[in-house]
């Protein structure tokens, strides 16, 4: 009887690892890759933009960070919380979540962790480390994992037409 248990469990698992290789065909979404040669230096400070798909909140002292998801962060002025203005937009391709202790800023671009010198003023941003694939490979919206090219990195999805 504990034969044909672990049996069934064997071949159980059998299809579930089948139906993993080829499960990217039955994502309504697509992956953006990026080299991943210009994935390590996509991090750059820039002008403000509008938020499209507002991702998580952080606050930081008098500062508002706001993930716009898989594309970056967008930066307010805080002081005043009735009237937050935006300061800047920081770009990295792929950004899901942050983190800040002792003004060092801790990003999950990705698969990689990533930290960020910020100047006080927000007006520079210099990345001090990197520590790369220690996050899995992103989900497509829908669940569905794909197989990767060797030196790329899933940044974001597109919905198949």
């Amino acid at each position: 009887m504990k034969k044909i248990l672990i049996l069934t469990f064997l071949f159980s698992l059998q299809s579930c690892f089948l139906f993993w290789e080829h499960e990217e065909n039955y994502s309504e979404y697509e992956p953006v890759y990026m080299e991943r040669t210009n994935f390590e230096t996509s991090i750059s400070l820039q002008n403000t933009r509008t938020i499209e798909n507002a991702g998580k909140i952080y606050v930081y002292n008098n500062y508002l960070f706001i993930n716009e998801k898989n594309l970056g962060f967008h930066v307010f002025n805080n002081q005043n919380p009735e009237n937050p203005i935006a300061i800047k937009y920081i770009t990295s391709p792929g950004a899901t979540d942050m983190a800040i202790k002792n003004n060092v800023v801790f990003i999950n671009q990705a698969t990689d962790l990533v930290a960020i010198e910020l100047g006080t003023t927000i007006q520079s941003l210099n990345v001090t480390k990197r520590i790369e694939n220690i996050f899995p490979e992103m989900l497509s919206p829908d669940g569905f994992y794909f197989n990767t090219p060797e030196g790329k990195v899933i940044v974001n999805w597109k919905k198949k037409k």
